[in-house]
């Protein structure tokens, strides 16, 4: 009789934990689902003729629709118990949207395409925050959300690596196909999670005490009364104004310098020596080099130096985001049980400060070496702002209802800095040149560094341990 009454008792847990592995699953096929083709689509663009500038406008649109879209995307994840499907419906959508570029790189389908593009990255957020919250509630908060963002950045990693290899031997296409096996790899593991699992209620922020029935929703007017919401937008805002170009331009600087150094032969041998504009000169290019005007190198049949690595654009951006992802892992981590332990404002200092640093390597040390420096610290920031922003506003939000329509909110504000970033960046880098653009994205994150010191007092409750 014990037996079955403590059987009875631990059944429900083991389905919850399952659906709490599936969640990790989610998360780790997401990474390379969330953003399209990030960094990739500027090489892609670039290889088919594409100005920085141009390039930076469309990625715009692309983040100011995710932008609008983040804050009422949001508010549905709170409402709605189908947060499953929104995120396998938006996975599915990105990857549509992303390969339409391969066969139609206009001006008008790409935008078209980046514009749903943001709306679907816009609504994963918010609806895997509330699956998060639905299945460990807010005290498991913390150390879950060390766990997605490890997961996340190892399908981060996993992704780039192979975006990195089959891209180099085979072409962009390759990445185009890559991206889609996972996707098709995180609808799988969001239906392996079990809606009754899901308590819809702990994850909107609203959690049952003493067995009574959960209270009403705040109103939304809370999202605009909360001054520690409103300064931790602010700060995100800043601070994304200054990372949010600073990827692209890496792998773009890349893809300029390799279009510019000299056209390959016909049939696309490595290494073969090209004539130039100027008669009498000639160019070496390095294995796997592709012509000006093609998205893809030529499938490369030997070993080649790290330097020949570095100077293919598909490859070197592969290489930014690996170096990156690799540090966000243990970061995140970390960041977690900090967080429990001390609270979340220090893991936000430390990711602001990190980003101006890694502004000042790229702007002064302009060799393809400075990537390991500047994504080591890429990976600082944002493994601390991982785990920190979602459990910030958890906090400042509890008990109000609208925990993921909040941190739409902040998405939405963050939102306006990202979306300027590549347009504004890509101006300067017309004008002025790579160097200038990296050194003025670290100035804004020290702008947003500053707003979050002076306001230390208001947030202080927010950040405080548990």
């Amino acid at each position: 009789m014990n037996t079955m009454a403590a059987s009875a008792h631990v059944a429900p847990v083991e389905p919850r934990s399952r659906s709490v592995k599936a969640l990790s699953a989610v998360n780790f096929f997401l990474a390379d689902v969330r953003d399209g083709l990030g960094p990739f689509l500027g090489i892609f663009l670039i290889g088919q003729g594409w100005s920085t500038a141009t390039i930076g406008v469309v990625m715009t649109i692309g983040g100011i629709a995710g932008m609008l879209a983040t804050t009422p995307l949001g508010a549905l994840a709170d409402a709605s118990k189908a947060k499953r499907f929104m995120v396998g419906f938006c996975a599915a959508l990105v990857i549509v949207a992303s390969l339409a570029i391969l066969f139609v790189p206009t001006v008008t389908f790409v935008a078209a395409s980046q514009i749903a593009t943001g709306i679907a990255g816009a609504a994963i957020g918010p609806a895997v925050a509330g699956l998060t919250l639905g299945l460990v509630g807010q005290k498991g908060l913390a150390p879950q959300l060390g766990r997605n963002e490890a997961w996340n950045h190892g399908g981060n990693v996993f992704a780039a690596a192979g975006a990195g290899f089959f891209g180099y031997e085979f072409g962009l296409t390759a990445v185009f196909i890559l991206m889609t096996a996972m996707a098709v790899g995180s609808i799988i593991a969001v239906m392996m999670i079990k809606p009754e699992d899901i308590d819809h209620d702990a994850a909107r922020g609203i959690e049952k005490k003493d067995g009574k029935d959960a209270e009403a929703p705040s109103g939304f007017s809370v999202l605009w009364k909360s001054t520690p919401l409103l300064i931790l937008a602010a700060t995100l805002m800043l601070f994304h104004f200054g990372n949010g170009a600073m990827l692209p331009l890496l792998g773009q600087q890349v893809a300029t310098q390799a279009a510019s150094s000299g056209v390959p032969t016909d049939d696309g041998t490595a290494g073969a020596t090209a004539t130039g504009q100027d008669a009498g000169t000639t160019t070496t290019l390095p294995p796997g080099q592709s012509k000006p005007g093609q998205p893809a190198a030529q499938p490369v049949g030997q070993h080649s130096s790290l330097q020949s690595l570095l100077s293919d654009p598909v490859s070197y951006t592969a290489a930014t985001v690996i170096i990156a992802q690799l540090t966000m892992i243990p970061i995140a981590l970390l960041a977690a049980g900090f967080a429990g332990r001390r609270g979340y404002f220090l893991l936000l200092v430390a990711a602001l400060v990190a980003l101006p640093v890694r502004g000042l390597i790229a702007g002064l040390w302009p060799s393809p070496y400075a990537l390991i420096p500047v994504q080591m610290l890429d990976g600082v920031g944002a493994g601390l702002l991982g785990v920190a922003v979602p459990g910030l506003v958890a906090r400042m939000l509890k008990g109000t209802g609208h925990i993921n329509a909040g941190l739409g909110a902040v998405m939405t504000v963050q939102g306006i800095g990202a979306s300027l970033s590549p347009a504004i960046a890509g101006v300067i880098v017309s004008h002025f040149g790579f160097s200038a653009a990296y050194l003025t994205l670290a100035g804004f994150a020290v702008c947003g560094l500053v707003i979050w010191l002076v306001s230390m007092k208001k947030v202080a409750a927010a950040c405080a341990s548990d």
